[in-house]
C-alpha cells in the first residue's frame, strides 16, 4: 500500500506538468470558410439554384391565380358540376403549390449540405494537420453555429484560423489578418 501511494505521489508532478503543457487553440469556421475560394462558387451556385426554384414557384402561383380568376368569372348560371370540377382543380393546384414550396426548402437545404460538406471536410483535415504540426492538444471553435460564443475569452495569439488558410493555400487579405 505504501509503495502504491509513493508511486502515485511521484507521478503526480509528471501528470500536473503534462496538464500544463497542453496547448489549446481556436479556429473560426465562419472566418476560414468565408476566405475559401469555394465559398463564392457555393454562394453563386446556391443563388442560381434558389432562383430556378423561385421562378418555378412563381410560375405555379401565376397559374393558380389565372385559374382562380377564370373560376371567379364563371357566369352565375354555370352548372354545379362544372363549378365543383373547377374548385377541385383549384384545390389540387393549391396543394401542389404548397407541396412544391416545402419540397423546394428541403431541396435547397440538401443542395447546401451537398456543396459545403466537402469544404468542411477539407477545412477539418487542415485544422487537424495544423494542430498536430503546431503541438495543440485542443482546438475550439469560438463561434457556435447559430451565433453563440463557446468561449467568453480567447487570446488571439492562439487563433490558428490563418494557419489553416495557409495550409489550404488560401491567401489572406491584409485587413482580415487574425493570426
Amino acid at each position: 500500500m505504501m509503495n502504491q501511494l509513493f508511486c502515485i505521489l511521484m507521478l503526480m508532478p509528471v501528470y500536473i506538468q503534462a496538464q500544463n503543457n497542453q496547448k489549446i487553440g481556436h479556429a473560426d469556421w465562419e472566418y476560414i470558410f468565408s476566405h475559401m475560394p469555394e465559398f463564392k462558387q457555393i454562394e453563386n451556385e446556391l443563388k442560381t439554384y434558389e432562383l430556378q426554384l423561385q421562378n418555378q414557384l412563381k410560375s405555379k402561383s401565376q397559374e393558380l391565380e389565372a385559374k382562380y380568376a377564370s373560376y371567379q368569372s364563371l357566369p352565375a348560371n354555370t352548372p354545379e358540376t362544372i363549378r365543383k370540377d373547377k374548385e377541385s382543380e383549384l384545390a389540387y393546384l393549391q396543394d401542389n403549390l404548397e407541396k412544391f414550396r416545402r419540397d423546394a426548402q428541403t431541396s435547397i437545404q440538401q443542395k447546401q449540405n451537398e456543396l459545403v460538406t466537402p469544404v468542411f471536410t477539407k477545412v477539418g483535415q487542415a485544422i487537424e494537420a495544423v494542430a498536430t504540426e503546431n503541438g495543440y492538444s485542443y482546438i475550439i471553435n469560438p463561434q457556435m453555429m447559430g451565433g453563440g460564443d463557446v468561449l467568453l475569452f480567447t487570446d488571439q495569439k492562439y487563433n490558428i484560423s490563418n494557419l489553416v488558410l495557409k495550409k489550404l493555400g488560401v491567401p489572406i487579405v491584409e485587413n482580415s489578418k487574425r493570426n
